[in-house]
C-alpha cells in the first residue's frame, strides 16, 4: 500500500466533502433509499483513479460512513456495513486500470469507462445483496426478490454510471497530468 502524502490527505479530504456535498444535491430519490445525484461519486471515482485501489478504497469507504451517519437507513448492523462502508469502498476499485496518463486512443477512454463499470458495478452488487437479503418483503407480490433487487438498484445506479463515465471521460486526461508530487 502506498504512504499516504500530505497532498494525498488532503485530496482525499477535499474529494470526500465533494462527494457529500454533491450527493445532497438529488436529481430523482427513490422511494425506499438510493438517488441519481449531481455525480457525486465522482470526486471518489477521481481520487481513486489518481491514487490507486489501497487510498481510493480507504477514500470510498470514509465517503461511506459519512452518507451512514449524515442520514443512512439502516434496518441492522449488518445491512448497514455492506450498504455503506463496504459499498462505497467499491468506488476505490476505479483505480484498478488507470495506471497511463496520456490519453489519446479510444481504448484510453475505454479504460476510464471500464474502471468506472467496475466500481459502480461492485457497488451495485452490495446493494443488490442486501435488498435480497434485507428488503425482499417490498418486492411486489410474485415477483423475485432478485429480479425485484436487480431492477430497483438499476434504477438509480444506471443513470449515475452513464453521469460519472461521461463526465470522468471528459476530466481524466488534464487531471491525470497534475503532479502528485
Amino acid at each position: 500500500m502506498k504512504k499516504w502524502s500530505t497532498k494525498m490527505l488532503v485530496e482525499a479530504g477535499i474529494m470526500v466533502a465533494l462527494s457529500v456535498l454533491l450527493s445532497r444535491i438529488k436529481v430523482y430519490e427513490a422511494p425506499n433509499g438510493g438517488s441519481v445525484t449531481a455525480g457525486s461519486m465522482i470526486p471518489v471515482l477521481l481520487f481513486s483513479m489518481r491514487w490507486g485501489v489501497g487510498p481510493g478504497l480507504i477514500t470510498g469507504a470514509t465517503f461511506g460512513l459519512l452518507k451512514l451517519i449524515l442520514g443512512g437507513w439502516v434496518f441492522t448492523p449488518v445491512q448497514a456495513i455492506l450498504e455503506y462502508p463496504v459499498a462505497f469502498a467499491s468506488l476505490g476499485l476505479a483505480g484498478v486500470a488507470m495506471k497511463s496518463k496520456d490519453i489519446n486512443k479510444l481504448s484510453d477512454y475505454l479504460k476510464v469507462v471500464l474502471s468506472v463499470l467496475l466500481a459502480i458495478g461492485t457497488r451495485f452488487i452490495c446493494h443488490f445483496i442486501a435488498g435480497v437479503i434485507f428488503f425482499a418483503e417490498y418486492a411486489p407480490e410474485g415477483v423475485s426478490p432478485w429480479l425485484y433487487s436487480a431492477a430497483y438498484q438499476a434504477t438509480y445506479l444506471v443513470p449515475e454510471f452513464i453521469v460519472s463515465a461521461i463526465i470522468l471521460s471528459l476530466i481524466w486526461k488534464p487531471i491525470s497530468r497534475v503532479s502528485k508530487e
